[in-house]
């Protein structure tokens, strides 16, 4: 396995994140797990506050085609594909690729791009309903740390059971107790979230041999604000 930052061209914010304990609170949170319009398409508070297309992918299809090797005879499985962004740009690119989206929740299936909505499947991410092997590349950008840590286990394994050994995740992390009280104040999802060493840990426990990215206050801009500031 590797750490590597497979989304280093995705558009950062010009701006810091702010975040503090007044911010986004247990009402946001009780609000964001029901992963419907509300966290999607409501208050920036609850979660995307307005989750659109607006192409911003399409670099990061560029840069995963150059990365792992990616063609047309490249199938592809992205758990969390939410509206099917990615997919769609991965099959604009292209346009006889094998792509599969997976996602939890009903409201992004149901509002999902028309172009790979048909492709996209719904349920639990510590099962997956496909055979071994089925996929050259996994994408899970957001995912695992949503999980509880034994979902999250499972759902690493199925990762690895259902692809080919390559593949791309994110893991939401910290390195010290200001980055952790960062994170924290900041996530609504946000269900497993560890220190770098111990998610190394639990990938050398589920046997994965992707790559991973840990998603750390540092890698969000989260800047910490007094009461003043009500919006991230």
């Amino acid at each position: 396995m590797r750490e590597f930052n497979a989304l280093r061209v995705y558009p950062q914010p010009s701006k810091p994140r702010y975040v503090g304990k007044h911010i986004r609170t247990i009402h946001n949170r009780i609000i964001a797990s029901y992963r419907g319009e509300e966290y999607y398409d409501g208050d920036r508070n609850n979660g995307y506050g307005g989750f659109k297309y607006d192409g911003r992918w399409k670099k990061i299809v560029d840069s995963m085609r150059k990365d792992y090797g990616i063609d047309e005879n490249t199938k592809i499985l992205q758990l969390g594909c939410e509206k099917g962004f990615l997919l769609h740009d991965f099959k604009e690119k292209f346009p006889g690729m094998n792509i599969r989206g997976y996602e939890m929740g009903g409201y992004p299936v149901d509002n999902a791009m028309p172009s790979v909505k048909e492709f996209i499947d719904q349920g639990e991410y510590k099962k997956l309903p496909y055979m071994d092997n089925q996929f050259d590349f996994v994408i899970a950008i957001g995912v695992i740390y949503t999980l509880t840590l034994a979902d999250a286990i499972s759902c690493i394994k199925e990762i690895q059971r259902v692809g080919k050994g390559k593949s791309f995740i994110t893991l939401g992390s910290y390195r010290d107790d200001e980055e952790q009280k960062l994170f924290n104040m900041w996530t609504v999802l946000g269900s497993t979230i560890l220190h770098v060493d111990d998610w190394t840990e639990v990938l050398k426990h589920a046997g994965y041999t992707g790559d991973y990215l840990f998603t750390t206050s540092g890698y969000l801009n989260l800047v910490e604000v007094n009461e003043g500031v009500t919006e991230l």
